[in-house]
């Protein structure tokens, strides 16, 4: 009875919950934010009571230092080093969580002042949106700002490093904000230039002089975690970048690593109490930020990850992008010299060059989270320049501080989560949640799915925060007035219930770094294109590498964008998708009305055969020109018996026939069934074997009948050799060529034409065959006009590759030719008495079985 006691406790305590959750979607007041749906003084004095009460129970059970055994960003390894007041160099949890005891009395006074700066602010903030509502906001909106930027100010480096990054977010927050957090990127109240160079003495163990001619007299940069000075290397010359930590840095962040645990306790707290189905750790979650923000004060690693990504981005071959060169011999842990770099702020260029970089920025970006798995997790204005020598790149990556490291199996799921959303195929994302671990193995799908549909479809829409809040509005029906509003804000609030107690999704810890490199990056491109698709314009990206990479993972996603079901539970390679995929990764995305891929319809300005072929040819197609050596071969083998079969057949058709009236006609055996000498092929002989059979034993081990799977799979390879080869060459191909001789004539004339052949040598012989292919298909057996003639088109992009791009062609269709053969060869060895052909691991099994 336990048990039932206990699920119904929940089942109540889930009933009270949406009850009071209700009770404040109540029409009360025209002065709240949204149309006067909710009770803002009602919802604040709920909150505030909540939150005063689980603060309490924080205080009183302590707060622990953050654990890294599970972090995923990239730091030194651990040592036993301490500063001066015992704390550690390298991050370390035992070591921090001993310092943290014997500062009981300041990490509380850090608390404290917190507190005090946030709460009046906060208040502030409620109180306007009470009594006057948007228009009372906007309308203090340049004082809000410049409060909340003072009180940032204040507050120190860590609220310093969130200003920042959203300073580049115009669709999350208004322009006086904007330009009073910009100020943060660069107005960093310096430090003295005196103790910057005491401090490089006492860390490289000597006069300033003796490592440097010149030193500018005051910092370049000032940061909240350090200031750059411009210098000149004695021992070289060259001019470069010297980052010096600020003094007394580490105690101020270590003090508000615990200021950010206990508000995470405390967060966590709320949500347990108003949402236990939800799973995320927030704690956790807020752990990787501020392990990674204590893990940027160790230069030696910052170092090392800028090594590190130069060497994977140049590995990659990632184009336009630059890391400047780190000098390893005057680097300590406050102490970081790298290449000196001339250049502009991205966020301070143009908007037309904001939009030619972001794409650069964006590919180098893509590489690092799909590709290699390393990527930076800090990617603000600051530490994106556009250079001004393009010699050595266009765009400039700085401050490796905090890098994170993903996992392959992490990678490939994300790749596959870019095609689903992309595709609108939330079925299939809800399998590549359940993979990162937002949601759990057992969720409700029939739920889930309307809801990723109403909370995703915006976003991947693009235009930031303000595009997706006016695309929710309109999917809810919510066209300003009150009622509509009403309306469309309860189905939101119910959708947002179900979400909150039917929903146990969470959110894994190593997205506190994806998303903060992502809002940033976001963030930029939006400044030079209002209309920015992050998940749209990611897509070529993943196209590519879908098609580059022969991995298995990646491999079952290809396969999975390119195979449509069959009615027997199989799937069939569907030509139109791939020609889809083609263009995608050539950066030409077809699109639907509603924005997302449109994988059944090639876009108007899709690639020409030519550059299509061209493209299928490089090394970063060899994923897809592996998949579709081995279609070829099982489609070719599948044509090869249809083509032998109905040859046969019609052979055997034509063949005179007895007269009726002769004596015993009827008794006559079949002549497919007459046994006789054959000379049959032998895979690896050259030399036939002689044996005795008849010719429908023969036919049925050469070409066994087809299924009914397999005759289908026929019909459509002989649909996709039309439209890609011509209805010539797909007549000879499908076995129809002893009904349509003509076909046969054109396709040969056609091959005469192009000068391939040795008969084709002279200009006069080819025009000759040009012209008599075109007598023959100037009208179809039904009196239509011809169809374009795409095998011409096919021939003329074959010749127009280079000679490296022709053999790998020749190769692959030689490989493809040999197995086929083998294949055939092997179904005969029951009659040549040969061993069994091997198949060279390739799996012959139809593609419709797949």
């Amino acid at each position: 009875r336990a048990p039932r006691v206990r699920g119904a406790r929940v089942d109540a305590l889930k009933c009270a919950r949406r009850a009071a959750v209700r009770s404040m979607v109540t029409t009360t007041t025209t002065h709240a934010r949204i149309g006067g749906v909710i009770d803002v003084a009602r919802v604040t004095e709920i909150a505030g009571s909540a939150a005063l009460e689980v603060s309490k129970s924080v205080r009183m059970r302590g707060v622990e230092a953050p654990d890294v055994d599970k972090s995923y960003v990239a730091r030194s390894l651990a040592t036993d080093a301490i500063d001066a007041d015992g704390l550690p160099l390298v991050y370390n949890k035992e070591a921090i969580q001993k310092y943290w005891d014997k500062q009981g009395g300041a990490l509380q006074r850090r608390w404290a002042e917190f507190l005090s700066l946030s709460v009046p602010f906060l208040t502030k903030v409620a109180t306007l949106s009470i009594t006057g509502g948007a228009a009372e906001l906007s309308k203090n909106d340049r004082a809000l700002a410049k409060d909340a930027r003072i009180i940032i100010e204040k507050l120190g480096p860590t609220y310093i490093k969130a200003g920042q990054m959203m300073s580049v977010r115009p669709d999350v927050l208004p322009q006086a904000a904007l330009d009073e957090l910009a100020i943060l990127q660069d107005s960093v109240k310096p430090f003295e230039t005196a103790t910057a160079i005491q401090t490089i003495e006492e860390e490289l163990g000597g006069a300033l002089g003796e490592f440097f001619d010149e030193i500018s007299e005051v910092p370049v940069a000032a940061a909240s975690l350090a200031q750059v000075y411009r210098a000149k290397l004695k021992s070289t010359g060259e001019y470069v970048a010297v980052k010096v930590q600020r003094p007394q840095i580490l105690d101020t962040v270590s003090k508000d690593l615990y200021v950010l645990r206990r508000a995470a306790e405390v967060y966590q707290g709320l949500i347990e109490r108003f949402a236990p189905q939800q799973r995320t750790d927030y704690v956790a979650l807020l752990n990787e930020w501020a392990v990674g923000f204590y893990t940027e004060l160790d230069f030696l690693n910052e170092a090392a990850n800028q090594q590190r990504l130069k060497d994977l981005l140049t590995g990659e071959n990632v184009k336009d992008i630059y890391v400047p060169e780190v000098k390893h011999e005057y680097c300590t842990r406050r102490i970081l010299v790298t290449e000196w770099i001339d250049g502009v702020k991205l966020s301070e260029c143009p908007p037309e060059e904001i939009r030619d970089l972001v794409g650069i920025g964006q590919e180098c970006f893509l590489v690092q989270l799909l590709q290699v798995g390393f990527f930076h997790s800090d990617p603000h204005p600051g530490n994106l320049m556009k250079m001004n020598d393009p010699t050595k790149g266009k765009l400039a990556l700085l401050d490796f501080g905090l890098v994170a490291s993903i996992q392959q199996d992490d990678m490939d799921t994300m790749v596959n989560s870019i095609i689903h959303l992309a595709n609108k195929d939330y079925p299939s994302l809800v399998d590549d949640f359940i993979d990162l671990k937002i949601l759990p193995t057992d969720c409700d799908r029939a739920k889930v799915v309307p809801l990723m549909d109403k909370a995703l479809s915006p976003y991947v829409k693009g235009g930031g925060a303000k595009k997706y809040e006016a695309e929710l509005k309109r999917m809810y029906n919510m066209d300003g007035s009150l009622s509509s509003t009403a309306g469309g804000f309860q189905a939101m609030t119910q959708d947002l219930l179900t979400v909150l107690n039917d929903i146990p999704f969470s959110i894994p810890p190593y997205f506190a770094l994806l998303g903060r490199a992502v809002v940033t990056l976001e963030g930029i491109a939006l400044l030079g294109n209002p209309d920015y698709k992050l998940v749209m314009e990611a897509y070529p990206f993943v196209a590519r590498k879908l098609l580059r990479e022969d991995r298995p993972a990646a491999q079952r996603a290809l396969q999975e964008v390119l195979y449509a079901s069959t009615q027997g539970g199989g799937s069939i390679l569907q030509g139109q998708r791939l020609a889809v995929m083609l263009n995608s990764a050539m950066g030409i995305v077809a699109r639907s009305e509603d924005v997302f891929v449109d994988l059944e319809t090639l876009p108007e300005d899709a690639a020409s055969l030519e550059q299509s072929l061209k493209y299928l040819m490089q090394p970063e197609a060899a994923s897809l020109r592996n998949l579709l050596e081995r279609e070829a071969e099982t489609a070719a083998d599948l044509l090869l018996r249809q083509s032998i079969r109905k040859g046969v057949t019609r052979i055997f058709a034509q063949l005179p026939k007895p007269p009726a009236w002769l004596p015993f006609a009827s008794s006559l055996p079949n002549p497919q069934d007459i046994s006789g000498p054959v000379l049959l092929p032998v895979s690896g002989s050259s030399t036939p074997v002689p044996t005795f059979a008849s010719p429908a034993h023969v036919l049925e081990l050469a070409a066994p009948k087809l299924s009914r799977e397999e005759e289908l799979f026929a019909i459509s390879l002989g649909d996709l050799a039309a439209g890609l080869v011509g209805k010539d060459a797909a007549t000879v191909l499908t076995g129809d060529a002893f009904l349509e001789p003509e076909a046969v004539a054109a396709l040969f004339l056609s091959i005469v034409s192009t000068g391939e052949l040795p008969i084709g040598n002279s200009p006069e012989i080819r025009s000759l065959a040009a012209n008599a292919r075109d007598s023959l298909r100037t009208v179809t057996p039904e009196g239509e006009d011809a169809e374009e003639q795409s095998i011409d088109d096919l021939l003329a992009a074959v010749q127009a590759l280079s000679p490296k791009d022709r053999k790998v062609l020749q190769d692959t269709t030689s490989r493809v030719v040999r197995r086929v053969y083998e294949k055939f060869c092997a179904r005969l060895v029951p009659l040549t008495g040969g061993a069994p052909v091997a198949t060279s691991g390739v799996d012959v099994a139809p593609a419709m079985s797949r």
